[in-house]
């Protein structure tokens, strides 16, 4: 019975040690956030070349603050960052134009960008035609 007591006990003192571990993170992120609540943040300026680390600049009424972002050296530069798209598959060929098309569909645009709802994007047509015998070419023919 002794055991059972004890047991109580301590699950409550873990019970009361974890609730005040939730309360000071969260006064923790008021003194060093802010009361504010609508908060516009510009693009992520990388700190050299185009990609890479960087930092978005944030304002809110009187208040600023500056975020680390980072850029991935990858993205698609004309839709920026900060939007994000779901791509269809790539289209077919044009052989007038020789090259192919495909639409993304706005998913998710973070701090608040401005961006478009669809946009299309474009690539040169393969002039390879890729098989799975070009890996086996030269082995054993000779």
């Amino acid at each position: 019975m002794q055991v059972r007591g004890l047991l109580l006990l301590l699950a409550l003192i873990l019970l009361a040690a974890t609730a005040e571990a939730g309360k000071n993170k969260k006064e923790k992120a008021k003194k060093d956030g802010s009361e504010c609540e609508d908060w516009r943040w510009g693009p992520c300026v990388p700190n050299s070349k185009d990609c890479g680390l960087g930092y978005r600049e944030g304002t809110c009424k009187d208040e600023s603050k500056k975020l680390k972002c980072k850029i991935p050296c990858n993205w698609k530069k004309k839709f920026g960052a900060d939007c994000k798209y779901k791509f269809e598959s790539w289209g077919g060929c044009s052989a007038q134009t020789g090259v192919k098309t495909r639409s993304g569909i706005l998913k998710k645009a973070l701090y608040n960008a401005q961006c478009e709802e669809i946009v299309y994007v474009t690539k040169p047509c393969s002039s390879k035609i890729k098989s799975k015998s070009k890996a086996k070419k030269g082995k054993g023919k000779d």
